[in-house]
């Protein structure tokens, strides 16, 4: 069994530090009127109390720490991997696909605890006529299990690709630039532009996640 330290874990250890630094810093001396960091703090937990309120309900905020973390967590992870030299751990399928799968077992565990064997109901179609229902079921079934393959994907594809173009335009700024100045010059400045660009889907990526985890977090609540 291979338990080697890896540039994953490494950076999965520096986003849960980082992660509880700021909320610590961010918290530690409240003021009536919020300095820069403990307004971005608060920022940040309106925000995820926002998605979560309105994805879920009032019944949904007891939930609140395990959806805060998720998105702090995939924050700083897509956040830190835009450093120079650093290691982007969502970048990784069985590291997604390993929390998609925790997300949605979790899930399922709360909407069999909340509702025991009604939950079942939820890969019933309301409404469906009794006749179609041996087509509906097994394909509401399939669906949901297809759940931790699409949540994992989409935010592996979309951080893996960023960094591999931004790759492929670092390298012609140096095989073009070794030889001529002026064209290496282009190059650089899509890279510079894709860096921005990498940044706001780093953000919008654990958004993403988050508030489809809100998502199924209310259908285990709500069965809807």
């Amino acid at each position: 069994l291979d338990l080697s330290f890896t540039n994953s874990s490494l950076w999965m250890a520096i986003a849960v530090a980082c992660a509880y630094y700021l909320v610590m810093a961010g918290t530690r001396h409240k003021a009536l009127v919020p300095g820069r960091l403990q307004s971005a703090v608060e920022m940040l937990y309106e925000f995820t109390a926002g998605m979560l309120r309105d994805a879920t309900g009032k019944e949904g905020m007891r939930y609140f720490p395990w959806i805060f973390t998720l998105f702090m967590f995939l924050l700083f992870g897509n956040s830190l991997g835009m450093i120079p030299g650093s290691y982007t751990f969502t970048s990784q399928i069985i590291v997604t696909f390993t929390m998609a799968a925790v997300v949605i077992i979790m899930v399922t565990g709360l909407g069999f605890y909340l509702h025991g064997a009604k939950f079942l109901g939820f890969f019933v179609p309301h409404g469906a006529p009794g006749w179609i229902l041996p087509l509906m079921v097994p394909i509401e079934i399939i669906s949901y299990l297809v759940r931790p393959i699409s949540l994992s994907v989409r935010l592996f594809c979309n951080m893996m690709a960023g960094h591999t173009m931004m790759k492929v335009f670092a390298g012609f700024i140096v095989s073009l630039g070794s030889y001529y100045l002026v064209p290496g010059i282009f190059p650089m400045a899509i890279t510079v532009l894709l860096t921005g660009f990498e940044i706001v889907v780093a953000i919008l990526q654990a958004y993403i996640f988050t508030v489809l985890t809100c998502l199924y977090l209310n259908d285990a609540i709500h069965m809807h």
